[in-house]
């Protein structure tokens, strides 16, 4: 798996930004292109809009099913449009929104929790037909240790807290390759 440059970075937050201002304006975005073959990838990434510092959508793919610059396209609008969690981006609201990419690594099974990295690893846990993720950088960002982030990912899957500690429980282990506009760098 290839590794991001600067400049595929920068192209994907423009690609996401140009596709956020097009569908909250009633129109199609696109199309894009890019002659990086790592873009042309299939990745799993996810798509995080702030406002003001606060979250104001996130949605992304887990497994890597389409290519990477598909994945954005899509996960911008549905972190725009489509996020239940929110009221839809309005037209004028666009400009305020900070855009945060995270893409991700495959997933790997942890054999135990004691594997979780806080601040490295991104989890996702599984029991029956519950799941829930957390990306890496969320618990640095609350100030959790390893079993709250564990038990966050838990109740997020619609599971008691403490479901992690249960063998039944499957725990997925990634990172994430995590970039936004206050990122780039400028000339």
């Amino acid at each position: 798996m290839n590794r991001l440059t600067m400049i595929d970075k920068e192209r994907l937050l423009t690609v996401a930004r140009q596709t956020i201002e097009a569908v909250t304006a009633g129109r199609r975005p696109g199309p894009f292109s890019s002659s990086s073959a790592v873009l042309t990838e299939k990745r799993g990434a996810f798509v995080t809009l702030h406002e003001g510092g606060e979250l104001r959508g996130c949605i992304g793919y887990v497994r890597a099913i389409k290519p990477l610059l598909e994945t954005i396209v899509e996960m911008a609008e549905a972190a725009a449009l489509h996020d239940p969690r929110f009221q839809p981006v309005q037209d004028g609201e666009a400009a305020r929104l900070h855009i945060e990419i995270s893409v991700l690594s495959p997933m790997q099974l942890a054999d135990t929790p004691e594997q979780v990295q806080v601040g490295v690893h991104g989890v996702m846990v599984e029991r029956d037909f519950h799941s829930g993720l957390l990306l890496p950088q969320v618990a640095p960002e609350q100030g959790w240790d390893r079993e709250m982030l564990l038990t966050h990912a838990c109740l997020k899957a619609g599971l008691p807290g403490h479901a992690w500690r249960d063998s039944k429980t499957k725990i997925y282990l990634f990172t994430a390759d995590v970039f936004g506009e206050a990122d780039q760098v400028l000339p």
